[in-house]
């Protein structure tokens, strides 16, 4: 039986893209949890409050959501030495046992870059172009040479669940908001997507689907073989504009 359709938006042309846990099983939750040795037991910091406290968000703010989420006095004081613990672990792990991509997410990145849509990165972490260019999409091409904008690791004025990530991902492709599409695992980076009217698209490779739904998303697939590209591909050069 055929999945069911993304309800289509007329002429939607562009997707923008999460990257860690919807393009690459990364190990940023692992890495967060490993570098609470010494400061507190990991026990506590499971990959619930993974999701609804740090993923999807700049590392130091990330640092500071999962002190105060695991109830540690002196958050600030902390902060700072946490995040960097933290990216330290993530490179130890990474230079061990590199970067996986999910091969559903690079079938389907494939797919839309042969049919010309154009696509962008989004993604909080200053680690996200370096794993992505670690993972071949084609003989000649890595999986970060798929995206025309590459919005990963900046310094915004503003976090997720604000839009500005999937805002200037739009403006980098010159599309408008409406006319986007982006994909997410964590309920932080679908309520930026809708905040910034863009359709949300919730990866629940979690067993998260109900808290993508909470908040927001348009729709929540466990893979991106779930959705008919046929169904959200680009008008042809003769639909109207």
């Amino acid at each position: 039986m055929r999945p069911p359709p993304i309800t289509r938006r007329p002429s939607a042309p562009a997707f923008i893209f999460d990257v860690d846990g919807v393009l690459l099983a990364s190990p940023h939750e692992r890495a967060w949890r490993e570098a609470l040795a010494g400061v507190a037991d990991p026990r506590p910091f499971t990959t619930a409050l993974y999701q609804a406290q740090v993923a999807g968000k700049a590392r130091i703010d990330g640092a500071r959501a999962a002190l105060a989420a695991l109830g540690l006095p002196d958050t600030e004081r902390l902060v700072s030495a946490y995040a960097d613990a933290k990216q330290r672990c993530l490179e130890r792990i990474v230079a061990a046992e590199g970067v996986t991509a999910f091969p559903d997410a690079l079938r389907f990145v494939r797919a839309l870059a042969d049919r010309g849509w154009p696509l962008a990165a989004a993604s909080s972490s200053k680690n996200a172009e370096a794993m992505m260019r670690a993972v071949p999409l084609s003989p000649d091409r890595t999986l970060l040479d798929a995206f025309a904008a590459r919005i990963c690791g900046r310094a915004l004025r503003h976090g997720k669940p604000d839009p500005e990530i999937f805002l200037l991902a739009a403006a980098e492709l010159r599309v408008v908001p409406a006319r986007c599409f982006v994909a997410e695992d964590a309920p932080v980076g679908i309520r930026a997507a809708k905040a910034g009217g863009m359709t949300a698209i919730g990866i629940a490779r979690l067993g998260d689907a109900d808290e993508l739904r909470a908040a927001g998303a348009d729709r929540v697939v466990t893979s991106f073989d779930e959705i008919c590209i046929e169904h959200i591909a680009p008008p042809s050069s003769g639909d109207a504009a």
